[in-house]
């Protein structure tokens, strides 16, 4: 279980210092609305906890914290926050695609990104610490790989469930436990030098990253999301075979010649190549010949990815132009 970090705010210190207690019902609490709830320290953090309860724990904290009503409570007054973020620039889910086109509309998507290349950066210009930067931020999620989409197994049925189960059994290492995907992440960092422990670096990850792994949470965890994080991970999929093979390249420039090094990315260079149509046409564009009324969450789901990946992507970017790190505290122990 990850240790309890430090506090960011009001909201995450009135949490933490609830957590620590024996499970009881919350006082009264109120939370502020942030100016940015996409990248706001404090909300991210607290939001990050709440759903950690459901997947490891957190260490020292009591276990029936996960089905306390008051928790949850508060756990949907963050969610308020964070989706009413992610409207203010997405608009509701409006945009639709016939099923047998759903793998052309998410492609339009991911055509319309203008975010800035992390992979390209890091691939041809990172340096050494920026590359490690790079692993910690991502090492929120990928030490989690593939369990937030897990969720929307129960609520899917028939052929896009069969087409799910496909591409989380590649995930979770068909079977191997050394050749589960946050595994082998959890390798290169070994590799790296950092410390892989999950949530090792919690305290160093901002709000921004957190913002990319809540958003799977919560999409995940809410059966009215259904169709949203399906479509999360169809365009997850679809863009993810490039990234990798340059982050590859990238740590190999930067001579990481450990094969544990690099193996989770090369790795998904090619499994990702094969996910992309299960991802598309079987699951995104099964759920929609299923439930057309879906189709618009589906493609949501989709545009809430390209728009917090890009935030994130802008802000460690912005970050590395400007000579500072993107953590909220530089890496003191490189390699």
């Amino acid at each position: 279980m990850p240790p309890l970090p430090e506090p960011r705010g009001p909201v995450s210190a009135f949490l933490l210092r609830e957590l620590v207690l024996r499970t009881h019902p919350l006082p009264p609490t109120s939370v502020v609305e942030p100016a940015d709830p996409l990248a706001d320290e404090d909300l991210q953090l607290a939001l990050y906890l709440c759903y950690e309860l459901h997947y490891r724990g957190l260490d020292g904290v009591d276990v029936d914290w996960e089905w306390e009503p008051s928790l949850l409570a508060f756990r949907r007054e963050l969610e308020r926050r964070f989706e009413a973020g992610l409207m203010a620039t997405l608009g509701p889910p409006s945009a639709t695609a016939a099923p047998e086109e759903m793998d052309l509309a998410l492609r339009a998507i991911e055509d319309a990104d203008d975010a800035p290349s992390l992979s390209r950066c890091v691939e041809r210009d990172a340096t050494h610490d920026q590359a490690l930067e790079f692993l910690v931020h991502r090492s929120a999620y990928q030490l989690k790989e593939a369990d937030p989409h897990t969720w929307v197994a129960p609520r899917l049925h028939g052929a896009p469930k069969a087409a799910l189960v496909e591409i989380q059994s590649d995930e979770y290492g068909g079977g191997r436990p050394d050749r589960i995907h946050a595994q082998l992440f959890a390798d290169a960092m070994d590799a790296a030098g950092l410390d892989s422990e999950y949530g090792a670096y919690l305290d160093q990850i901002p709000g921004v990253t957190l913002a990319t792994v809540n958003l799977m949470s919560l999409l995940g965890l809410h059966r009215r999301w259904r169709g949203a994080i399906v479509g999360h991970l169809a365009l997850f999929e679809m863009t993810s075979s490039v990234p990798n093979r340059r982050y590859a390249n990238g740590l190999r420039r930067l001579g990481h010649t450990d094969p544990r090094a690099t193996e989770f990315f090369d790795e998904h260079v090619s499994a990702d190549a094969v996910h992309e149509a299960i991802a598309a046409v079987d699951i995104a564009g099964g759920l929609a010949r299923q439930d057309p009324a879906l189709a618009p969450d589906i493609l949501w789901g989709a545009r809430a990815l390209v728009l917090v990946e890009g935030n994130w992507a802008r802000h460690v970017l912005g970050a590395w132009r400007d000579g500072r790190s993107s953590l909220r505290a530089p890496l003191r122990a490189a390699v």
